[in-house]
């Protein structure tokens, strides 16, 4: 089983900037896809940002202009730069790793890691 390392959250002011990392063991990561995702208490977790194995990104409109997904396949790490941080973003984020980009988008795992909190003060 693939295991998911979350880091980089914190607590952070409205309009300042973090850099997530996820860390992912297994040998077929240079050819899987990562997704961020991220749950607030009483919601369902969501879709942040993905990257296939060749470098396609795909944003939800609230992350598009702010939130810059990049993979380092040599590390076996991805990254979610967020800047521009508003306090909805406040969340814990995760991230998944699968052979299919349709499967990250959809976001339909029963592993997850332990996530990282990202707190955005107003």
């Amino acid at each position: 089983q693939v295991q998911l390392v979350e880091s980089g959250g914190g607590l952070v002011e409205a309009g300042g900037s973090l850099r997530l990392s996820c860390a992912a063991s297994g040998s077929f990561f240079s050819i899987s896809s990562v997704g961020w995702y991220r749950q607030t208490p009483g919601k369902q977790r969501e879709l942040v940002a993905a990257i296939s194995a060749s470098g396609t990104t795909n944003y939800a409109d609230s992350a598009k202009g702010r939130f810059t997904i990049s993979r380092d396949n040599a590390k076996k790490v991805v990254f979610l730069e967020m800047n521009s941080l508003k306090p909805e973003d406040t969340a814990v984020y995760y991230c998944n790793v699968d052979r299919s980009f349709r499967a990250i988008i959809r976001g339909q795992f029963g592993y997850w890691g332990q996530g990282t909190q990202v707190t955005v003060s107003s």
